[in-house]
């Protein structure tokens, strides 16, 4: 009997972790995994929340302006690809919370070196501009941010709570 109600237990917590992204705030709080890798997949606007090969909860995202091809210059516009982590958090920007990612990495800064050109930085995933509504900007359906990752209010607030410094981010086409 007891084993059978600590599977259901597990089981139960392997389903709250497996929410999708519409379950409110709430369920970022019971989930008992956090993600230990997240996934963006930028043409077809998704950031995935992985632990292992599970799937905690997916997003649908806004990008930069310009957000074909690989960052390669302040003020392009456009969303770095590769790898990257996830080394700090901002909770008082212009955007409702923001987690930095790790751009320029020593790849990128050798590439705008060979260019003649800056890298640029301060890439993030992050909420929207404070003050101000998503459809103001477009969100999600339109690429708005100037190479950062953008989610609603509600989404970096899960973010925020399933993701820890530290954690890897793999940025793909």
């Amino acid at each position: 009997m007891l084993r059978t109600l600590a599977m259901a237990i597990a089981l139960a917590c392997l389903a709250f972790g497996a929410a999708p992204a519409s379950a409110g705030t709430d369920i970022a709080r019971l989930t008992p995994f956090k993600a230990d890798r997240v996934v963006v997949f930028k043409g077809e606007r998704k950031l995935v929340l992985m632990r292992g090969e599970h799937v905690l909860r997916v997003y649908r995202v806004a990008l930069g302006r310009n957000a074909t091809g690989h960052k390669i210059k302040v003020g392009d516009n456009r969303t770095p690809e590769g790898d990257y982590v996830l080394d700090s958090r901002l909770a008082d920007s212009k955007f409702y919370r923001a987690i930095h990612i790790s751009y320029p990495n020593w790849y990128d800064r050798a590439r705008a070196e060979f260019l003649g050109v800056e890298p640029g930085g301060a890439i993030m995933i992050h909420g929207l501009p404070n003050n101000m509504p998503g459809d103001y900007v477009g969100h999600p359906a339109i690429d708005w941010t100037n190479g950062c990752i953008a989610v609603t209010n509600r989404e970096i607030d899960e973010i925020w709570a399933l993701v820890e410094d530290g954690t890897e981010i793999n940025i793909y086409p």
